[in-house]
């Protein structure tokens, strides 16, 4: 009977005491959640710098409305020509964004090698020659951006650098020559791509609007110096003109405008 106590005893002990020892644990230690990934927004805001490169074509249209020295009437169609060739220049700007927005101002200037000639319609004995050496836009922007990728619009105002020359169509020999910095309007598109946080490369197409513009050629006296005294007036013709321009473009934005931001 004293053992059977005893163990009822112990038992008990040990039912009072296992709660006890469970109650000392220590607690399960509490692990917080993982913040949500982080998703980049690419930023356009800032001052950048790049270069470009690619082709240009300039349709020019002459007719002639003096020669020599007296009134064509009606004006005479001499015809027209593309001059095409590479271009290769730089630019700088500054675009700052706004949600998806993004604005900016730019200034681009090129080299350029856009030649071109046609047989004149009026004396097929002479050939029309044009060249433009450079060009220089000065536009504004706007367009939209989807992360890292851009598509934007353009306009603002356009200047040539032109070369006209008048040579003798059987052997090249030049007769005159006129030169102008032209000044017009112009519009394009470009579609642009951040491949890193400050780098980036587009494709861009522009249409220059050059108009419609009368020039003097000065004579070599290559046709008679005797008639047109070297350095007068030989002919004058108006020229119209326009410009197609496709250039590839890389750029490199500086942070000024502001960091990479992130939205969860």
């Amino acid at each position: 009977m004293k053992k059977f106590l005893v163990c009822t005893a112990g038992l008990i002990a040990l039912g009072v005491a296992a709660p006890a020892s469970a109650a000392d644990l220590a607690a399960r230690p509490y692990t917080k959640a993982p913040p949500p990934m982080v998703a980049a927004i690419y930023d356009w805001s800032g001052f950048y710098i790049g270069a470009n490169g690619g082709w240009g074509s300039s349709h020019k249209c002459w007719d002639i409305t003096n020669f020599p020295g007296a009134t064509v009437v009606p004006i005479f169609r001499e015809g027209c020509h593309d001059a095409t060739g590479g271009v290769v220049g730089g630019q700088i700007g500054y675009r700052w964004q706004s949600a998806g927005w993004v604005f900016g101002l730019e200034a681009q200037g090129d080299w350029a090698d856009l030649k071109g000639s046609n047989v004149s319609g009026f004396i097929p004995a002479w050939t029309n020659n044009s060249k433009i050496e450079a060009f220089g836009l000065f536009t504004g922007q706007v367009g939209y951006a989807w992360n890292n990728v851009l598509w934007y619009v353009k306009g603002g105002a356009a200047v040539t650098d032109d070369k006209y020359r008048g040579t003798v169509t059987a052997t090249g020999a030049l007769f005159d020559s006129a030169s102008e910095t032209r000044w017009g309007g112009v519009v394009g598109t470009g579609l642009e791509f951040g491949f890193a946080p400050n780098w980036s490369v587009a494709v861009e197409y522009d249409h220059l609007f050059m108009g419609n513009h009368s020039r003097s050629f000065t004579s070599t006296g290559v046709l008679g110096a005797a008639v047109i005294p070297v350095g007068g007036v030989f002919r004058t013709d108006s020229i119209r003109q326009d410009v197609d321009l496709i250039t590839a473009r890389i750029n490199y934005r500086f942070n000024w405008g502001g960091p990479v931001v992130g939205k969860y």
